[in-house]
């Protein structure tokens, strides 16, 4: 429960624990522009060494990370080839057309997964070609914004493709450690398959503010430059590389527990009369369900629950989800259920 409401909106909302926000409280801070912030200094340095990755950028959003990822990777003109509904596409107000002004080749993806056939017939093979743009990135997500995961099979094929054209790639990790819990495997066994990762502290890891993009030394200079273009230059951020921390070090421990409670949910939620819950799609901490002859509209069930301290999101193309993290216990997934099965 954060603020006397259960918020099953989305991990976005999760908020300082109190660990972090003492530490804020003392967090020993300095210039970052100067590169005098020790405690961001050490938050880039451990994001980094987690990912098995050189060098990292603190930034202040999910989307920045993204958009400084292509910004530096790409020249204007170049081509991007992603799948055809994820982060980049959908939710960051065509950012690559304004910042880096790359044109995006998107890829129609079986549950976020762009078919291996398709994905190199799409890429520019004649560099000398003065009439196609140049290829200069592959980027994708995992874990997506739909809840899936990538395996490290796909992973591992995407990247002999990219390496046999001579091509970098990007992973929107947002949640990248909701994908290596659900996975099993330490986050390193996913990420030595792509070049540069945007990682998420505030998704289901509670840190206010904040994503570290990481890749080699070199591509972070560079990076490190352009974020300066964009704006993302800022002066004593120690404050929030001390929650940083916590989320990477502490945070990213107790995911599984938010995977078991969508489990539990999507347990629970399939005995409503009306709903139908889409479990093939509950591989992380998100549930997935469709009205179907419920006795309410979903912007009547959004009204509804909100009348009882229960905050959700209505649909987005007929398909509604709820979201469990640190601050949504069982108990809570009980209450949101009965409340459900009570309407008539």
């Amino acid at each position: 429960m954060i603020n006397g409401k259960i918020d099953l909106r989305s991990d976005t909302v999760t908020v300082p624990t109190d660990e972090m926000r003492q530490a804020m409280c003392t967090a020993v801070v300095g210039d970052d522009v100067y590169g005098d912030d020790v405690t961001m200094n050490e938050l880039e340095a451990l994001a980094a060494e987690m990912m098995g990755k050189e060098a990292g950028l603190f930034v202040p959003s999910g989307v920045m990370g993204n958009q400084l990822a292509l910004f530096t990777h790409a020249n204007r003109g170049d081509e991007v080839i992603l799948p055809d509904n994820c982060h980049i596409i959908s939710h960051e107000a065509g950012a690559a057309a304004i910042i880096a002004g790359v044109q995006l080749r998107t890829i129609q993806n079986v549950a976020g997964e762009m078919p291996l056939d398709i994905l190199e017939s799409y890429i520019r093979k004649d560099a000398n070609d003065i009439h196609q743009p140049k290829t200069a990135l592959i980027t994708y997500e995992n874990a997506d914004s739909d809840g899936q995961v990538r395996d490290l099979a796909y992973m591992k094929n995407v990247k002999a493709l990219a390496y046999k054209y001579h091509l970098p790639i990007h992973l929107d990790g947002a949640r990248i450690f909701n994908a290596a819990t659900y996975l099993g495997v330490d986050v390193k066994e996913m990420t030595q398959y792509v070049d540069t990762i945007s990682v998420c502290l505030s998704k289901g890891l509670c840190a206010p503010i904040g994503s570290i993009l990481v890749g080699s030394a070199e591509f972070i200079a560079q990076a490190r430059r352009k974020r300066k273009i964009i704006g993302g230059g800022m002066r004593q951020v120690g404050i929030l590389a001390a929650a940083g921390k916590i989320a990477l070090t502490e945070m990213t421990k107790r995911l599984q527990q938010d995977h078991d409670n969508a489990a539990y949910m999507v347990e629970k939620m399939q005995e409503i009369k009306g709903i139908e819950v889409l479990a093939e799609r509950q591989q992380i901490s998100m549930v997935f369900f469709r009205l179907q002859d419920y006795p309410l509209t979903s912007a009547e069930l959004v009204s509804y629950l909100a009348k009882h301290d229960v905050v959700i999101n209505g649909e987005d193309n007929g398909v509604m989800r709820f979201v469990t993290h640190k601050y949504v216990s069982k108990e809570e997934i009980d209450k949101v259920v009965d409340l459900m099965k009570q309407v008539k």
